[in-house]
């Protein structure tokens, strides 16, 4: 590994952890299941796609890591679940990102369908009573605002040379995080079959023996709290730090 690969990645890893902790203890505390909001993500996915996978997936490793200690303390908990989801989740946004062509219109357009394939698994719990119908709602206009920024943007670079995220983009910001969501959501509820799942935020019935549902809960909550700030956020500062980049190499 590279000096500066892993300078980059040190600093991916205190930018993620500074601002997840700050955000967790500032305004916007919302915690479901034991998983906490976390805008945050889109500084992972910008280092992700910048400077490669490795700094992506470790740096993002590294700072849930440290997050968590600070958050819950347990250890094992982060070790087994947080850290492997966000390695997996932004080494794969990274190496989508950089593999494929920036303007391939089919990755945009199976980015904009894949935002809308875990609403099977919301309109599952919903139907069974799981989740409000207001939930519900909430989730799928998140799905929706995404998907129109992704074709908002695709129909843009079909006009002009640029465009604000680009198709290959948004494919690598989707399938990442839905890997990782989906890491965190079987992950969590594999561990209460194995141990206590001993956190303070975590309902007493999802920390033993948890219900499929809860792997659900948990999958779709990281899932479709986190996608927007990627969608929207990660691109401008990517392109900003291209230009950075050009005007100084």
């Amino acid at each position: 590994m590279k000096i500066r690969d892993l300078v980059l990645s040190i600093v991916n890893a205190s930018l993620y952890a500074l601002i997840g902790i700050a955000t967790t203890f500032g305004l916007f505390a919302i915690i479901v299941g034991g998983v906490r909001f976390w805008p945050s993500v889109f500084i992972p996915a910008v280092f992700a796609e910048v400077f490669g996978p490795v700094v992506g997936g470790l740096g993002a490793a590294i700072g849930i890591f440290v997050s968590d200690m600070v958050v819950h303390g347990n250890a094992l908990v982060s070790l087994s679940i947080g850290v492997p989801a966000n390695f997996i989740g932004f080494y794969v946004l990274g190496y989508i990102a950089k593999k494929t062509r920036r303007d391939s219109k089919i990755l945009g357009i199976a980015a904009i369908v894949l935002q809308f394939v875990p609403a099977i698994a919301l309109l599952y719990l919903y139907q069974i009573g799981f989740l409000d119908f207001i939930t519900t709602i909430v989730f799928l206009s998140v799905a929706t605002l995404s998907a129109i920024g992704i074709a908002i943007s695709i129909a843009i670079l079909m006009f002009r040379r640029g465009s604000y995220v680009y198709p290959n983009e948004a494919f690598a910001y989707t399938v990442g995080l839905m890997l990782g969501s989906l890491y965190i959501g079987l992950g969590l509820w594999a561990y209460t079959y194995i141990a206590r799942l001993s956190i303070a935020a975590v309902p007493p019935e999802f920390q033993i023996r948890a219900p499929f549902t809860a792997a659900l809960t948990w999958f779709l909550w990281t899932y479709y709290t986190e996608i927007p700030f990627m969608v929207y956020l990660s691109p401008p500062i990517v392109r900003a730090i291209e230009i950075w980049m050009k005007r100084y190499r």
